[in-house]
C-alpha cells in the first residue's frame, strides 16, 4: 500500500519542476491546499443530503401545493401477474411479436397491453411534485454558490486578470474563502452523486452518474495540485446557468407557459455565450497558453488541461441540444405558442417535461373476437405507429 501511494503522489507527475510535496506544507505564514483537506467533503455531503430532505419536506412541498401541482404521480397500471413479470424479468418495451404473443395469452386487444406498458413505465418516473422539489432544491444551491462565487471573486486580482492564476505558482496560499467554496462544491455533488441511489431511478443515471464522477474528479484534481484560483473561475461560470435551467423547469412544473418560456430563453442565451464563449476565450486561455508562457507544462497539467478540454467538447454537444430542443418547440408551437421544456424528454436530461407518456386511465381489457374484422384492425394499429420501432403513441403526447 506505501508503494501505491508513493507512486500515486509521485511528484514529477502532480508539481511543477524542482517543487515537493515539502514546499507545499502548512506553516505558520502561509496555508496550502492539503489532499487530506477533502475528507471533510464526505461528512458534508451527507449533511447537505440531510438537509435537501428537510428543504423538499418543509419548503418545497409547502411552495409545489401553493402552485397547484399534484401531489399523486402517474396513473398506476393494473395489477397483472403475467405482464408484471415480462416487465421487470424480461422488456420494459415489448416488440410487436411480443405483443401479439400476449394479446392471444391473456386475450387482451394489442393497444390495452401496450397502454399498461406506458404506465408501468410511468410508475417508475418521479412524480411533477418531486420533480419540482429536487429542481427547487438545486435552484437554492445554485443561487446561493453561484451569489456566493461572485461576491467572492469580484475581490480577487484574478478574476480581472487571469494571469493571475499562474504567479507565483505553486506556492500561493489557501485563502478561507477558496477552502469554504471548493469544499462546499465538493460536497454538493458528492451528494447528488449518492442521492441517485436512493431516488427514483430515470433513464439517464448513468450520463448524470459520469457528469457527477467528472465533476468530482475536476475538483479534486485542480485542489489537489494547487490549481485553485482557476478552478473557482470555472465553478462559479458553469453554476451561472444552472441556477435558470432549474428555475425555467420549476416553472414548466408549476405551468407557467410564458415564464418558463422566458426563462428557457435566457438560459440558452447564458448557457451558450458562457459555454461558447467565455469558457474557451477566458479559461482555455489561460489553462493553455498563460500557463505555458508563466509556469510551462508538467503531467499533471497536460492531464487537467486535456479534462478542461473534454468538457468544452461536452459543452458543444448540450449546445446543440439546447438549440435543437428550441427548433422543435418553435416548429411544434407554431411559434405564437410554444414549450421549449415540453418537447425535450429525448435531449438534454436535465430539461425535462412535466408531461407524462399517459396519465389516463387504463382501458377496461378488451376481449379479442377472432374474426377478419379485429384482426384487420390489429393490423391497422400495426401500420399507423402503434408497434412500429421508434414511433411515438398518441398517447403519449
Amino acid at each position: 500500500m506505501a508503494g501505491i501511494l508513493t507512486w500515486f503522489w509521485n511528484e514529477r507527475f502532480w508539481l511543477p519542476h524542482n517543487v515537493t510535496w515539502a514546499d507545499l506544507k502548512n506553516t505558520d505564514e502561509a496555508t496550502f491546499p492539503q489532499a487530506e483537506d477533502l475528507y471533510l467533503a464526505c461528512p458534508l455531503a451527507f449533511c447537505i443530503f440531510m438537509i435537501r430532505l428537510v428543504f423538499e419536506r418543509f419548503i418545497a412541498r409547502p411552495c409545489a401545493l401553493g402552485l397547484k401541482i399534484q401531489a399523486n404521480g402517474p396513473q398506476k397500471a393494473q395489477p397483472n401477474a403475467i405482464l408484471e413479470k415480462v416487465f421487470t424479468a424480461i422488456t420494459k418495451h415489448p416488440d410487436e411479436k411480443r405483443l401479439e404473443g400476449l394479446s392471444k395469452q391473456l386475450d387482451w386487444d394489442v393497444r390495452t397491453i401496450q397502454r399498461w406498458f406506458r404506465q408501468r413505465r410511468n410508475q417508475e418516473k418521479p412524480s411533477t411534485l418531486a420533480r419540482f422539489c429536487e429542481s427547487m432544491w438545486r435552484f437554492t444551491f445554485y443561487l446561493y454558490i453561484f451569489t456566493y462565487g461572485v461576491r467572492f471573486l469580484k475581490k480577487t486580482p484574478w478574476l480581472w486578470n487571469t494571469r493571475e492564476c499562474w504567479y507565483n505558482y505553486p506556492y500561493q496560499p489557501l485563502t478561507v474563502d477558496i477552502h469554504y467554496y471548493y469544499i462546499l462544491e465538493l460536497s454538493f455533488y458528492l451528494s447528488l452523486l449518492f442521492s441517485q441511489f436512493t431516488d427514483i431511478r430515470r433513464k439517464d443515471f448513468l450520463i448524470m452518474f459520469l457528469h457527477h464522477l467528472a465533476t468530482i474528479t475536476l475538483i479534486t484534481f485542480s485542489y489537489v495540485n494547487n490549481m485553485a484560483r482557476v478552478g473557482t473561475l470555472v465553478m462559479c461560470l458553469h453554476d451561472a446557468a444552472d441556477v435558470l435551467m432549474e428555475v425555467a423547469k420549476m416553472a414548466n412544473y408549476a405551468k407557467c407557459q410564458r415564464l418558463c418560456n422566458l426563462l428557457f430563453v435566457m438560459f440558452a442565451m447564458v448557457f451558450i455565450s458562457s459555454r461558447l464563449g467565455v469558457y474557451p476565450v477566458w479559461i482555455l486561455n489561460t489553462t493553455l497558453f498563460e500557463s505555458w508562457e508563466i509556469v510551462g507544462p508538467y503531467p499533471s497539467w497536460w492531464v487537467f488541461n486535456l479534462l478542461l478540454i473534454l468538457l468544452q467538447f461536452l459543452h458543444s454537444f448540450w449546445s446543440y441540444l439546447i438549440v435543437k430542443i428550441a427548433c422543435r418547440a418553435i416548429s411544434r408551437g407554431k411559434v405564437g405558442k410554444w414549450n421549449p421544456l415540453h418537447v425535450s424528454k429525448d435531449n438534454r436530461s436535465d430539461i425535462e417535461s412535466s408531461s407524462n407518456e399517459d396519465n389516463g386511465p387504463p382501458p377496461a381489457p378488451v376481449q379479442k373476437h377472432h374474426n377478419s374484422t379485429t384482426n384487420g384492425t390489429n393490423k391497422a394499429h400495426g401500420t399507423n405507429g402503434y408497434l412500429s420501432a421508434g414511433a411515438p403513441c398518441p398517447d403519449e403526447h
